[in-house]
């Protein structure tokens, strides 16, 4: 989470071409209707939504290949869902709970969290923290996943751009109207966009200002989104 140089005119335009688009795609969002699992221990939420095409171009060889070499390829997908205080964040927490994920389960969420490792690993270092079951966390995590509309000018582009990290962020509070620019950081490396980090109450009723996470937005003025394949 870093950040934030001066848009690209090209781009600029582009985003707001599609803007119209992305708003019309989050009014077709349905309401949430299931409460979600009641969590406690913590103060919010972080998800993480990671650009597929970004880490494993930037993995290259070292990438999983669950994930990068499926037929099927991946645009936005959980990283995950974080346990946050207002100032730092508990890890690994102790647990009665087992911290194997039984393989059933980690099947059901392959569809947004493409690596069995990450899901084993997310349990283990943040879901044990969410007071939550394995289900009951793995179920809070498609709820917050569902939660967000994903701005289709990000994901529609077939060709490699560079866009100005700032960009992106707009292009995800224009899609999810409520989202104030204090409660989301698009990361990057080096070279690549990585997160898209969004924080959620523990109800998944609303966004939350979090100064620390956003403080962590991409400094670079611009980083590179390969396109899905």
């Amino acid at each position: 989470m870093n950040w934030r140089g001066r848009p690209a005119v090209l781009l600029a335009v582009m985003f707001a071409v599609a803007a119209c688009d992305d708003t019309a795609q989050s009014a077709s969002v349905s309401p949430e209707t299931t409460a979600p699992p009641v969590a406690s221990g913590f103060d919010f939420y972080v998800l993480a939504l990671s650009w597929s095409p970004g880490y494993c171009a930037s993995y290259g060889d070292r990438a999983n290949r669950q994930q990068c070499g499926a037929d099927e390829p991946f645009g936005f997908v959980v990283h995950g869902l974080w346990p946050q205080y207002a100032s730092g964040y508990p890890t690994a927490c102790p647990t009665e709970r087992p911290l194997t994920v039984p393989r059933s389960l980690s099947d059901s969420m392959l569809d947004i969290m493409p690596s069995t490792g990450l899901i084993r690993h997310e349990w283990s270092e943040h879901g044990t923290c969410s007071g939550l079951s394995q289900d009951d966390y793995f179920a809070t995590t498609r709820m917050a996943f569902d939660k967000i509309a994903i701005p289709q000018s990000l994901e529609a582009a077939t060709q490699t751009r560079t866009v100005d990290p700032g960009s992106v962020e707009e292009a995800f509070i224009t899609a999810n109207p409520g989202l104030p620019n204090d409660a989301i950081a698009v990361t990057c490396d080096r070279r690549y966009i990585r997160d898209i980090r969004i924080c959620l109450s523990r109800d998944l009723s609303g966004f939350v200002s979090c100064p620390e996470v956003d403080a962590d937005d991409c400094r670079n003025s611009s980083a590179v989104m390969p396109p899905m394949r």
